[in-house]
């Protein structure tokens, strides 16, 4: 058997994620390094809300990466010989997976996708963008409908789901466009902003200095990058592609589908929702038989044996 970890994107969070697994020792400490680190009160965000704050960027984006860096070790504590042969994320999990897969440390990870957030919720700000989920739509049809309204593809995320991303004064004539084109749906995403269009170019660019001073290795296990859909060749490329994914187009499908023509047989979701499952699910039905998502200490208990092979 071969395993693959994948980790949430931006959109799964909730209230309350993470607070049982701090019964555990080492993953209460976890969370006060990460409050030590970050010079605010994100765990208690996380475990008590509000919502609204919760759903901001800057500490979304961590609050995601640290629970789900939890239940990796979680897993790797309660799991004699947990091992794993490759690891993806969607968008900042994509932060998580080299993290678990050692390209840098806890520490350098959660600095970056605080300073990641951080700047796209700047560009947020200081742009008005929009993104729109496409339902039933290939991806040539969601590139002409973006480059007719002059916006972005932001998420490749299965087949029938493509989302496109710019600025929210261009959503309703994608709507439109994509309407003519015969797609099924379009619907308008709440969201604060154009995430992974050319509206964060701001954040990609002050995003580089950062990701060129972090002490980054070569993973130990392949990454499938959002940006390319297949993993990095050596650090520069990492750094590179970190970068690109804050505007460009991330590649879900084409990340799992690498992962399974490499022999994956087994997915672990480690995050909230079981999101990711379900794209799976649209990718190859039959992978995702063999797809655990685990989400808290009930759901760990629940699949330990699964995990234990």
């Amino acid at each position: 058997m071969k395993r693959a970890l994948l980790f949430s994107g931006q959109g799964a969070q909730h209230v309350g994620m993470g607070r049982d697994l701090t019964e555990v020792p080492e993953i209460a400490e976890l969370y006060k390094k990460a409050d030590a680190i970050l010079g605010f009160p994100f765990s208690q965000i996380s475990f008590e809300g509000p919502e609204t704050r919760l759903t901001d960027t800057d500490v979304c984006q961590p609050a995601l990466y640290v629970h789900g860096y939890a239940l990796l070790t979680l897993a790797l504590k309660e799991i004699p010989g947990f091992r794993f042969d490759a690891a993806a994320g969607l968008s900042l999990g994509e932060y998580t997976a080299h993290a678990a897969a050692g390209t840098f440390d806890f520490e350098t990870g959660l600095r970056l996708v605080h300073r990641r957030g951080a700047l796209m919720q700047e560009a947020c700000k200081a742009t008005e963008g929009g993104m729109l989920a496409l339902l039933g739509a290939d991806a040539p049809t969601a590139q002409a409908i973006a480059a007719e309204s002059g916006i972005d593809v932001a998420n490749y995320n299965c087949p029938g789901q493509i989302v496109l991303s710019g600025a929210k004064s261009q959503i309703p004539q994608a709507q439109e466009v994509a309407k003519a084109k015969g797609v099924r749906r379009a619907l308008p995403l709440n969201v604060a902003g154009a995430y992974h269009s050319r509206l964060m170019a701001s954040a990609e660019a002050a995003l580089v200095p950062d990701l060129e001073k972090a002490a980054i290795s070569m993973p130990r296990v392949p990454v499938p990058a959002n940006f390319s859909g297949t993993p990095a060749s050596d650090v520069a490329e990492i750094r590179t592609l970190l970068a690109k994914q804050v505007t460009g187009s991330v590649r879900w499908e084409e990340s799992i589908r690498h992962l399974l023509a490499s022999g994956i047989t087994q997915f672990v979701e480690f995050g909230p929702g079981g999101v990711l499952a379900g794209f799976l699910k649209r990718i190859d039905p039959e992978a995702a038989n063999h797809c655990i998502s685990i989400s808290n200490l009930n759901d760990f208990k629940t699949h330990s044996h699964a995990l234990n092979q």
